[in-house]
């Protein structure tokens, strides 16, 4: 049963605390590591066998065996994967950044240029479900952003990837794909292997040692985050519809047993009734043992005052998804400051952006929405600035350089702008 509190009741560092066996991975991650470094393709081999029963022989799934793949998807699926890349393309082309350049001062040009990364590395992860859509998600704004190079690792249970996570990575255009997973595939993404070349950047989610070997390999390379268990926070007001919301959160429930589904009403009778319906919906679900212990460990009804404190919790709290169940939500959207994604009114459930609207489903979670953003363009790009300066835009400025430096003891830096003149001085 879900449990319920009044917001005065409740800490809210405590709304996300999970319960969670305190394994310590950080020493097992640095060996696998090591390993995949010291041995290369053969570390990798050796692990597949041991994690995924797979006797590989060769790692990278061929041209052949995508076609195939596409092929014995049925044709329904691959349409749905073909509309919503095409969605999640016309969302994401809209954040493309463009170079910049402005004149200050008489003669001198200062400006921006953007480089996409020559090759990035992303992880589809292959546990208990599979995720087509993490592929659209990662693959197609790296492509609209000028990727050079995608290459994709997932786990291949049996030495098989599921079909429909490589008809969606078809879809997206990814360049190439290996048959390894778990920590060892992060390994070789930012080492680099006989066979799998090492990358500038890995995005994606994973399991816990997924996780940690991002964590230990940021520096290396550069990683998008370090996602937790998936959360949602759903405000909503007393006429909304108690089925509903219930539903909304058992969609984030039934992800992993350490999720967190989170209400927030001003209306008692409304907290009531979604206790209730969540304890007629969880039974019917197919991965119903899981939401079970997520809704019975994480799960949490919060009374507000009103929609405003409500958004105040919201605030603080800084989760993953926020859905504003109210009939005029762009009134208080201005309001939300710390969400990962925003999900407005009473007919846009977060699955929306979990597959189909456009939005990027890859978020920050565990607060870090504070700072954090979404999975863009921008993660794929990167920005050097430039500057061009006349000899008379330097002479005017030359000497307050030289004093700036002289300031800072450092005058190697003087010099090197008053050195310029110093010879016409002379003359």
């Amino acid at each position: 049963m879900i449990k319920q509190y009044v917001y005065s009741e409740i800490k809210i560092d405590e709304i996300f605390c999970r319960t969670e066996e305190k394994n310590d991975i950080a020493h097992v991650v640095a060996e696998m590591i090591a390993t995949v470094q010291q041995k290369g393709d053969t570390a990798l081999r050796e692990y597949s066998e041991r994690f995924d029963g797979a006797a590989l022989e060769e790692m990278e799934v061929s041209a052949e065996e995508m076609q195939g793949a596409y092929e014995a998807v049925d044709r329904e699926f691959v349409s749905i994967l073909e509309e919503a890349a095409e969605h999640i393309r016309g969302y994401h082309q809209n954040q493309k950044r463009s170079d910049m350049m402005y004149m200050p001062r008489d003669g001198v040009v200062l400006g921006q240029k953007i480089t996409p990364l020559d090759r990035v590395g992303f992880y589809v992860p292959g546990g208990t479900a599979n995720y087509p859509s993490t592929v659209l998600m990662n693959c197609i704004p790296a492509k609209i952003a000028g990727v050079k190079e995608i290459i994709m690792v997932t786990p291949a249970k049996g030495g098989k990837i599921n079909p429909e996570v490589l008809a969606a990575a078809k879809i997206a255009e990814v360049d190439r794909i290996f048959k390894i997973g778990g920590a060892q595939a992060i390994a070789a993404l930012a080492y680099g292997t006989e066979t799998i070349p090492k990358v500038d950047k890995i995005v994606g989610p994973g399991n816990a040692f997924v996780a940690e070997a991002k964590k230990q390999v940021f520096g290396r390379v550069s990683i998008d985050m370090i996602a937790g268990p998936s959360e949602i926070l759903v405000i909503a007001d007393g006429q909304s519809d108690a089925a509903v919301l219930a539903a909304d959160m058992l969609s984030q429930a039934e992800h992993d047993t350490m999720a967190s589904a989170v209400l927030v009403t001003d209306s008692k009778e409304l907290a009531t009734e979604v206790s209730n319906c969540l304890e007629k919906q969880i039974p019917l679900l197919p991965r119903k043992e899981i939401a079970r212990k997520s809704i019975d460990d994480n799960g949490k009804i919060i009374l507000a005052e009103n929609i405003g404190e409500a958004i105040e919790i919201a605030n603080q709290i800084a989760p993953e998804h926020l859905e504003l169940c109210v009939d005029n939500p762009f009134a208080y959207l201005a309001d939300i400051r710390h969400a990962g994604s925003i999900f407005l009114g009473r007919n846009a459930p977060e699955a929306l952006g979990d597959y189909f609207s456009g939005t990027n489903h890859t978020l920050p979670t565990g607060g870090t929405a504070r700072f954090a953003s979404p999975l863009s363009v921008d993660d794929f790009i990167k920005k050097s600035s430039f500057t061009y300066y006349t000899k008379d835009a330097l002479a005017k400025e030359a000497e307050k350089i030289n004093v700036f430096a002289q300031r800072e003891g450092l005058a190697a830096h003087g010099k090197s702008a008053m050195i310029r003149f110093e010879k016409e001085a002379e003359e």
